[in-house]
């Protein structure tokens, strides 16, 4: 016999055993020639089983059916009423109302996080946005304003037209660095800008960088210097020429935003299967609410002075993006008046 039968099988059972008594009542009755008081008994034998069999289904349908429709109502009746308040059962059955708090629970949680990711999208998108139009915004005013005034006189004052025209100049400059800029990010993040990897001394690479940048440090009196220990090879696999983008863009800001008449210094390190390579200044440093956002697009830790020296605000985020599709990491330490230091790891060949 089954143990704790399912509603769908009693009533399976119930309506099986009531048509039979059914058809063997009715079989009797139109088959067999019985006296008037034979059939009576027999039809109200039948009758008896009917009855029979409707009270159990009843019984089982109240037991499996009725009962769990009663447990739901219950439970949601018990959600609307606080503990304390007339009606609240606390033996209600806890199994039941801790899965369906446990379900709830975690549908709500989910609801929630998607919510959040659609909003943090959406801000993401519309800052994103903003500042694109902010950058792009400001050189093309300054070339709008430079040409007009040519327009209206200027062009024919000796003394003034050249300067006028080169700083328009320097403007279409700026405007050319952040589309660039932004082409490049879009091609890292979509994909597109594949990767050669080639072995080669990352040191000897960064000598060449030195060479590079050794006028704009002489204008600041910034010394370019290697850390004890970087004096022999470092070699890695890496993509030489977007390796020394990375370089260019750590070593220039160092130079840029460091101290006057400091340092900066370039540290490797032999890591196991990774070399460390390190950009180091002694400038102003980077404050703690700012480290954080060092590498997001546009982010300046001084915006006046950062758009004064024609910075795109998109370098760092150009770096992150280099070193994360070598499938390496990058961070930045910094203790505010002694100098920050960016490091990143290379595979090491």
């Amino acid at each position: 016999m089954v143990k704790n039968p399912t509603p769908r099988q009693v009533a399976i059972l119930s309506a099986s055993l009531t048509l039979l008594a059914a058809v063997i009542a009715l079989g009797f009755i139109m088959l067999v020639p019985l006296p008037g008081g034979e059939m009576v008994k027999y039809i109200t034998w039948a009758f008896l089983v009917l009855l029979a069999n409707y009270l159990i289904f009843g019984y089982y349908l109240k037991r499996y059916i009725y009962r769990k429709i009663k447990l739901i109502y219950k439970t949601i009746r018990q959600e609307k009423l606080q503990p304390g308040e007339k009606g609240w059962d606390v033996k209600m059955d806890s199994q039941v109302t801790d899965e369906v708090e446990k379900e709830v629970a975690e549908w709500a949680e989910n609801q929630r996080r998607e919510i959040d990711k659609y909003k943090s999208w959406a801000e993401y998108r519309r800052n994103y946005l903003g500042d694109i139009s902010h950058e792009l915004k400001t050189p093309i005013f300054n070339i709008q304003g430079y040409i007009e005034s040519l327009l209206d006189g200027a062009l024919e004052d000796p003394a003034i037209n050249r300067s006028f025209l080169q700083k328009a100049s320097r403007n279409v400059d700026r405007l050319q660095n952040i589309v660039q800029d932004l082409e490049a990010i879009s091609r890292l993040e979509s994909g597109d800008s594949m990767l050669e990897m080639q072995v080669f001394d990352v040191r000897e690479l960064t000598r060449e960088v030195f060479e590079e940048l050794e006028f704009k440090a002489k204008s600041r009196g910034v010394a370019l210097e290697f850390k004890e220990g970087a004096s022999t090879g470092f070699r890695v696999r890496a993509d030489r020429e977007k390796v020394r983008q990375v370089l260019i863009n750590l070593i220039h800001n160092s130079i840029k935003y460091g101290r006057e008449n400091g340092r900066t210094k370039v540290g490797m390190y032999d890591m196991d299967k990774h070399i460390l390579v390190e950009v180091a200044d002694n400038g102003i440093g980077i404050s703690k609410e700012h480290i954080n956002h060092v590498f997001d697009r546009f982010y300046r830790v001084d915006k006046s002075r950062s758009r004064h020296q024609g910075g795109t605000g998109l370098g760092l985020a150009i770096v992150k993006h280099i070193v994360e599709a070598h499938q390496q990491t990058i961070n930045v330490r910094s203790t505010p008046g002694l100098g920050a230091t960016f490091g990143f790891t290379l595979e090491k060949a």
